[in-house]
């Protein structure tokens, strides 16, 4: 059993797909960023950083026999991969470039996407150098990734894998990120592919009640969500 620590946002979905898809037993922990719940003691152990997704298995148990918490959406693809033997090649070769295009993920398009997402619409001020900055970076990497699907269905090793689940929830923002995804019609045909799947459509619907929403957010959920400090965060620990 996996307890999944859910909010809806792309790199939750990059998990509860991962369940979704291998028909994985788990129940989803709503924890509402908008009303500062990733801040309580409880969550604060799962997640040390306050960030959804984060995941209990109670099927690992650590040397001291607790069940093992996992903070970060890639390690918590990598962990869900190994465990199963799903969406993750054997071969060394292959799963070399699985884990290229995770990174990538990781390390350009999610945070340069939520960047955009920040300053396109969330930030009080408009400020066009960062909406520049952002917007120009994510249509970069974009085109990186639309090369990539140029001759491929799936992005590593034409092979569906947790580097597709990883991209696809960002690519639901693109409007935000200030994207026309025309531009790119390689990577519209593999989003809109992978949109069919089942289980991408179940794993979407989770918590969609609860979303935020651009443009109605309070000046406390800014604050929650925008404005945290070491101190802050410290001090709804005590």
């Amino acid at each position: 059993m996996i307890d999944l620590y859910y909010f809806p946002t792309p790199n939750t979905w990059k998990v509860s797909i991962f369940l979704e898809e291998t028909g994985i037993d788990y129940t989803v922990k709503t924890v509402n960023i908008l009303q500062g719940d990733q801040f309580e003691p409880e969550f604060l152990k799962v997640s040390p950083n306050n960030r959804v997704p984060a995941i209990v298995d109670h099927n690992v148990l650590d040397e001291d026999g607790n069940p093992v918490s996992i903070m970060e959406s890639g390690a918590i693809l990598i962990h869900l991969a190994e465990k199963t033997g799903q969406f993750y090649p054997k071969d060394p070769a292959k799963r070399a470039k699985v884990l290229e295009w995770l990174m990538w993920q990781m390390g350009g398009m999610g945070p340069m996407g939520g960047q955009a997402n920040h300053f396109n619409a969330y930030c009080p001020e408009d400020i066009q150098y960062a909406k520049d900055r952002y917007t120009n970076e994510v249509a970069r990497l974009w085109g990186l990734l639309d090369d990539q699907l140029k001759d491929n269905d799936w992005i590593a090793n034409n092979e569906y894998s947790i580097a597709d689940m990883a991209c696809w929830g960002w690519v639901t923002l693109y409007e935000l990120q200030g994207q026309d995804i025309n531009a790119t019609p390689h990577l519209k045909e593999w989003f809109e592919r992978m949109g069919e799947r089942p289980a991408v459509k179940r794993a979407y619907e989770i918590g969609k009640d609860i979303a935020a929403t651009p443009g109605q957010l309070s000046e406390e959920e800014k604050q929650l969500l925008y404005t945290q400090t070491r101190d802050d965060a410290t001090d709804r620990q005590d």
